[in-house]
């Protein structure tokens, strides 16, 4: 049997599909329900949060092919515009989280451009400059940061009377866990299929085109210039909004938060997960998001971490998350490139062909 081209297009083909989805609403509903303590729920908020950056991540690095290490520091841009937009100007949730997007999509724009002179380890560099660039700009534009000393984020996540943050429902008070849940992976939702739906589109076969053979690519009518730039912007904007979900939901921010380890972070979700795919930044992101949150909060459980002081054990919780990122990238490199994703698709493909398979 052929499917049409239509049927190609649908994101839920067939009644198994369309029940997972339902199965994932129903979980997205009741599962603030069901978890009464906080701790797992903060772990999945971060984990949310760090799937929408990923995702832009993807579009970048995944199907256009350009390398980005700069990615903490457009996550940086958007907390901090956040924190302008909701505390300084007092607006409203969806006008600071679109003012995370706009400012990182706008720089991302303004770096575009360099990938179309620049590319592989070229382009990784001049990215990774941004992230020292940014350190340096955010340690010494006070008024903004407040410097070293970081700054609350004061970005209500508040429509009107509704608000995240102090939920009340049929006679039930929510917890700001719980109120933030529904807020990030409704958000990780939208993203995920606005993702999708420039993948499977002229611009996603496009960008996918630039990344497999760009010369090629502008042999046949494609613009260089218009798809990478417009990438880097997409996937810019989307750090940007994920950076803004995590200054809003931490509600302070500091300089640290932006460095080099939390590039190489975002890099570990997308190789995880499966590069050049939107669940698979999903996956990721759960696989990994919420790792240093949960190594921080049971370190002392961790034989040789040092808690109290440098005499403590041999190895900070820190650099303890270092190493296992770093040996989760080779470990995937080596032994699962197309990560996590390809491994689901192979059970798929396994069941759904059994019982032919082998």
């Amino acid at each position: 049997m052929v499917r049409s081209y239509a049927d190609d297009l649908r994101l839920a083909r067939g009644r198994p599909m369309q029940a997972a989805l339902l199965g994932l609403l129903a979980v997205y509903l009741l599962l603030p329900y069901m978890v009464t303590d906080d701790f797992p729920l903060s772990v999945l908020n971060y984990a949310g949060i760090a799937a929408v950056g990923a995702i832009g991540l993807n579009l970048l690095t995944g199907y256009t092919g350009q390398v980005s290490l700069g990615h903490a520091f457009f996550i940086g841009v958007g907390a901090y515009a956040a924190s302008y937009a909701g505390g300084d100007l007092d607006l409203p949730l969806p006008l600071w989280l679109a003012f995370g997007a706009l400012a990182g999509g706008l720089i991302g724009a303004l770096i575009g451009p360099f990938a179309l002179r620049l590319r592989g380890n070229y382009l990784a560099i001049v990215t990774l400059g941004l992230v020292f660039v940014g350190e340096h700009v955010w340690r010494n534009f006070r008024s903004l940061t407040g410097g070293n000393n970081g700054t609350p984020v004061d970005a209500p996540p508040a429509i009107g009377p509704l608000d995240f943050s102090q939920l009340a429902f049929a006679g039930q008070d929510f917890s700001l866990n719980q109120g933030y849940f529904w807020l990030i992976w409704g958000i990780v939702a939208l993203v995920a299929l606005l993702a999708k739906n420039i993948v499977r589109t002229r611009p996603g076969r496009a960008m996918q085109a630039v990344r497999d053979r760009d010369l090629a690519a502008e042999v046949i009518g494609v613009s260089l210039a218009r798809y990478k730039i417009g990438a880097f912007a997409i996937s810019s904007a989307l750090a940007g909004m994920a950076g803004a979900l995590f200054g809003s939901y931490q509600q302070f921010v500091s300089p640290g938060e932006w460095s080099l380890f939390l590039s190489i972070q975002y890099i570990a979700i997308i190789i995880v997960g499966g590069v050049g795919t939107i669940f698979g930044s999903i996956v990721g992101a759960l696989f990994l998001g919420g790792l240093p949150v949960l190594i921080d909060r049971y370190s002392e459980a961790i034989p040789g971490i040092a808690t109290a002081g440098p005499d403590d054990g041999f190895i900070t919780v820190s650099s303890l998350n270092q190493a296992i990122f770093g040996l989760v990238i080779v470990a995937f490199l080596v032994f699962e490139p197309r990560g996590l994703a390809a491994v689901w698709l192979r059970v798929k493909a396994y069941f759904r062909s059994w019982p032919f398979s082998y």
